[in-house]
């Protein structure tokens, strides 16, 4: 199903119970539907640390999926199930390339990644300091002084936009490697600025290596996704490991989707789900949505 250089993305979200009392280990995590730029809105819930790999038809199949929380007995942190995330994927796949946003612009993660050979696109922080010229220099101050060379058009919060494209070599603080700070313009308020040690050779290159970033909204929609037609937050069950057990069997589900959006469009089980869920436009960005709307009413029919 995976490509022969698989991208996986890693993210962190949250799972709120607001009104549950009863269940295991239950902390404060930030309500991500309900949180914006300017305000954040925290309620009871944990945290689920979740690593999906892109499928040769673009979308994101579950590799590692876990609900965890600070009050655990024995709990580490999160970086700890993080890293365990990016052991899994190395371990199915040799070498993948890990693309995560700014949460985990982290030297533990870069020593991680560097120690298992794997190549990443990471989005850095305002903090983060880089060496170039063989003088340390905050990595805004590096963004302020270039400008977008390289045109190519992206899709970013469900939309195209046209973005212009630079790079320059520099190491991080993390480990002594040549790494590209690669900055990313016209699509923020401040260009975005990615790190990654993939090799950069040519203008596709860099095109490539955005685009490998900018691909992680499929596991935006994904969590989304998992939450509206797989109903991820209605779980009852009150210990983690059955709660985690049930995300297991979402994985499972979610999974099919997947298989079914590789077969060709005139298979005839994909074209009776698609029939069955009735869509309204005919291409769609993420076509999980209209795949378990199909599946759920051909089921609807077993009365037995």
């Amino acid at each position: 199903m995976v490509p022969a250089e698989p991208v996986i993305h890693i993210d962190d979200r949250d799972v709120v119970k607001p009104d549950g009392y009863k269940f295991e280990a239950l902390g404060i995590v930030r309500d991500g539907s309900e949180s914006s730029a300017t305000k954040n809105v925290y309620k009871k819930g944990c945290h689920v640390t979740e690593a999906c790999v892109l499928t040769a038809s673009n979308h994101p199949v579950s590799i590692f999926s876990h609900i965890h929380s600070s009050l655990e007995k024995d709990y580490k942190s999160a970086n700890t199930i993080t890293l365990h995330a990016i052991e899994q994927g190395a371990a199915l796949f040799g070498k993948a390339t890990f693309a995560m946003d700014r949460e985990y612009d982290d030297n533990k993660m870069f020593l991680k990644l560097d120690e298992l050979d794997q190549d990443y696109v990471i989005r850095l922080t305002a903090k983060r300091k880089l060496l170039y010229h063989n003088k340390w220099t905050m990595a805004p101050e590096l963004r302020n002084r270039r400008k977008g060379k390289v045109k190519t058009s992206v899709f970013y919060k469900g939309k195209e936009h046209e973005a212009y494209l630079s790079h320059v070599k520099v190491q991080i603080t993390a480990s002594k490697k040549d790494i590209y700070l690669m900055l990313v313009y016209g699509i923020t308020e401040h260009p975005m600025m990615l790190a990654t040690n993939k090799e950069i050779k040519s203008k596709d290159d860099v095109i490539r290596v955005a685009r490998t970033y900018f691909s992680r909204w499929k596991v935006e929609e994904y969590f989304r996704c998992k939450k509206q037609m797989f109903q991820f937050e209605k779980f009852r069950v009150r210990k983690l490991k059955a709660v985690n057990a049930l995300n297991f069997y979402i994985s499972l589900c979610m999974a099919f989707p997947a298989v079914i959006s590789m077969e060709s469009e005139t298979n005839a089980l994909k074209v009776s789900i698609i029939q069955t869920a009735n869509p309204v436009k005919e291409k769609v960005f993420l076509c999980y949505y209209r795949l378990a709307k199909g599946i759920y009413g051909i089921l609807s029919y077993a009365k037995e």
